[in-house]
């Protein structure tokens, strides 16, 4: 992130050019110069290789949204929701970088206090073209964009085929804000979390987890699909959910290796653990499906892939290849556990198991990342004792989990009191492709 001024009060002080040593006091303008002189140089000057390299992972990452999300879970519904279900992550695009410009950026990344930042950046004040830390803040502010915007389109997964598109919109707008923005600024914005030493490279806490129980609990308050266990649920499209996840697995480059913030090793590094741990965890989910199923699937293929990514983004620029790879076996069948054993277990229709892939995958990938951080990598920046960087882990993962799915459950509940949260129910027979939006799939 681009990093503020830093203190710049100091006493000044000249020497006499003879023999004699006594400070003697400068003049005022002298003073007001050399006083300016520190917090000019603690904004580094302008990297452009750095800047490249965010300006590109800016667009590969809204690229995991626009298209790879949407297609991802586009292929998963029945055909009559297609359109419906692609316009939810349409709809997150649209809604949160109006709002993040507005105030999601103030809260996530003004100084504030320990647990959200201030209004200072409201409507992006302060920053213009050449506000520069290394890296232009405006680049920043639509890089961090993009990951508000995943954040909040993964949620629909859960509540697919069922949410009005109008109470959808409400929702994005008021989550990214309440939700989204206090908890990135908790880990990355200055906040408690990371004062504390809690470890997330790319965002196993502030999107994964976030949004994955965010989905859950929103999956429990809209309640189920009509006729599921009674009708068939089978996805429309398969070559869609592996096109989109396809993408999601390159645009992941730029979600992962853009957060090096920086176009060095670490970045490289990053690049290399993300795509051994999303091979790692594709081969982990075929081969437990295989033994539980007899047939290893391409829908598990792709779902296995993605958990290896999510599990993985919290650790990118900490564990080696090693790390990555032993992370992406565990994180590819324990969430194949999520979405079949747990699934049921939770009794919640989580249709797109946004809660078995990104809540779990981010927990697993958030507790191995203090396991498996390495001083190879981190040098002297690595953990000193796993079983308190554990610790810290933990509690940043139980907070996670408590406020959004408090704040969820209030937000869905007063748009529910006040516009309806579910669509009605020849809305969703019909499918809301036609009932929300007037068209179909032919």
């Amino acid at each position: 992130m681009v990093a503020g001024d830093e203190n710049s009060s100091r006493k000044v002080e000249i020497t006499l050019a003879d023999d004699t040593s006594a400070p003697i006091a400068a003049t005022s303008d002298e003073a007001a110069t050399a006083e300016a002189a520190p917090a000019e140089e603690a904004k580094a000057p302008l990297d452009k290789a750095d800047t490249m390299l965010i300006f590109v992972s800016t667009a590969l990452v809204l690229f995991m949204t626009l298209p790879g999300l949407a297609l991802f879970y586009a292929g998963m519904v029945r055909r009559k929701n297609v359109l419906s279900t692609m316009m939810y992550s349409f709809g997150s695009a649209a809604v949160v970088s109006v709002v993040w410009v507005i105030i999601g950026y103030s809260i996530a990344y003004g100084e504030g206090n320990a647990f959200m930042g201030d209004f200072s950046k409201i409507m992006l004040a302060g920053i213009s073209s050449d506000t520069v830390d290394g890296i232009p803040e405006i680049i920043d502010v639509i890089f961090q964009m993009t990951f508000a915007i995943i954040t909040v389109a993964i949620i629909s997964g859960s509540v697919a085929e069922r949410m009005k598109f109008s109470a959808f919109l409400i929702f994005s707008a008021l989550w990214v804000v309440l939700v989204y923005a206090p908890i990135c600024h908790w880990v990355w914005g200055g906040g408690w979390l990371g004062s504390d030493g809690a470890l997330d490279f790319a965002g196993g806490t502030v999107v994964h987890i976030n949004s994955g129980v965010a989905g859950l609990v929103a999956a429990y308050m809209i309640g189920k699909r009509m006729g599921l266990g009674k009708e068939s649920m089978a996805p429309h499209n398969l070559t869609l959910t592996l096109v989109g996840a396809s993408i999601l697995w390159v645009g992941w480059f730029g979600f992962n290796g853009g957060s090096a913030y920086a176009a060095d090793g670490t970045a490289g590094m990053a690049l290399v653990v993300t795509q051994v741990a999303a091979a790692a965890a594709a081969l982990s989910w075929l081969a437990a499906e295989r033994i539980v199923r007899g047939k290893g699937s391409a829908l598990g293929a792709a779902s296995g892939a993605i958990a290896g990514l999510v599990v993985i983004t919290p650790a990118a620029g900490f564990v080696t290849v090693g790390g990555g790879l032993v992370m992406g076996l565990i994180g590819g069948v324990v969430c194949f556990w999520a979405v079949t054993g747990l699934k049921r277990l939770l009794k919640a229709d989580d249709a797109l198991d946004a809660f078995g892939l990104h809540g779990i995958g981010g927990i697993v990938g958030a507790l191995l990342t203090a396991v498996f951080a390495s001083e190879f990598i981190m040098g002297s920046d690595a953990p000193a004792s796993v079983m308190t960087q554990l610790w810290i882990q933990i509690k940043g993962v139980v907070a996670t989990i408590v406020y959004s799915g408090v704040l969820t459950f209030i937000i869905l509940k007063v748009i529910d009191l006040v516009v309806g949260i579910r669509a009605e129910v020849d809305d969703e027979r019909m499918g809301l492709d036609l009932s929300q939006h007037g068209e179909r799939v032919e």
